[in-house]
Order: C-alpha cells, then sequence, then structure tokens
C-alpha cells in the first residue's frame, strides 16, 4: 500500500513537472511570437504589453495604465509618447480637470494587429476543437488560478 502511495506521488510529482516545462515552453513560443508582431508594427515588446491591458481595461490613467502593465510611471511616459507618435494611442485630457488625463487606444490601429495574430488565433481554435466543454472548462480554470498565482508571486517579488 505504501509503495502505491510512493509511486503514485511520483506520478504526480512527474506529471507536474511536465506541466511546469510545457508552460515554459509555451512562455518562449508566445515572447517570440510576440517579438515577431511587434517587429512588424515596429513596436517594442512593452508597447504590445501596454496596448493589450488598453484593449482588455478600456481607457486609462496612466497611472492605472502603468500599475497594470507592472511598469514605472516614468517608463510608462516614454512608452507613452513613442504609441502616441505611432498613431496607436490618444491621450484626452479630463473636461473638469485639465491636469487629468485618460488614454485610449485609438481604432483604426487595431485590424492590423489582429491580422497579425490570426495564425496563433487559429491554431489556438485548432487545439481548442479537440477538448470537450468540460475539459475546457477545467483548463480555463487552471488558467486562471495559474495566472493568480503568478500575479501573487509577482506582488511578493515586487515588495523584496
Amino acid at each position: 500500500m505504501e509503495q502505491t502511495q510512493t509511486g503514485d506521488a511520483r506520478h504526480r510529482r512527474r506529471a507536474g513537472n511536465e506541466i511546469k516545462a510545457a508552460i515554459r515552453d509555451l512562455r518562449i513560443q508566445l515572447a517570440l511570437f510576440n517579438h515577431q508582431v511587434g517587429g512588424r508594427l515596429a513596436l517594442k515588446d512593452v508597447d504590445l504589453d501596454c496596448l493589450d491591458v488598453l484593449a482588455r481595461s478600456g481607457p486609462l490613467t496612466p497611472s492605472a495604465l502603468a500599475r497594470q502593465a507592472g511598469l514605472h510611471p516614468a517608463t510608462l511616459t516614454g512608452i507613452l509618447d513613442r504609441l502616441e507618435r505611432g498613431g496607436w494611442i490618444a491621450r484626452d485630457r479630463g473636461q473638469t480637470d485639465r491636469r487629468s488625463v485618460t488614454i485610449r487606444l485609438l481604432p483604426d490601429r487595431g485590424s492590423e494587429v489582429i491580422r497579425l495574430y490570426q495564425p496563433m488565433i487559429g491554431a489556438m481554435d485548432d487545439v481548442l476543437a479537440d477538448y470537450s466543454e468540460t475539459e475546457l472548462s477545467l483548463i480555463a480554470d487552471f488558467l486562471r488560478r495559474t495566472a493568480a498565482a503568478g500575479e501573487q508571486a509577482n506582488g511578493e517579488l515586487a515588495q523584496e
């Protein structure tokens, strides 16, 4: 009985290590793909990160964007200058308080990004088609929980 439990623990640890290795491989492939997309659009990886945050969250103040993108506000200023010059974003002044600024995506450029990401989107759709709805729910839960664990670990590391 004890040998079975030891064998089960070993198999579980091995399976966990395979998942962690696959996540590392995925991280590298996504980073390479993002780098390729950024190169085609003359954007840096961090520029794409900021555009993604804005696409997901909608218009944000610079401080909120810096926080969500994990950037120092001073670093964000240069990124926003570059994105504004490239026609990716607009800085809108507040109506009542002209000192307040909101950053928003300009809608004309989104189709360029989507076109470049389409091969990856299509490939992911093909992979996902092989899974049942129950399996997809399990995978989505795993990814959400893994992202939350990463967010927590990142926060702890940032505080050190």
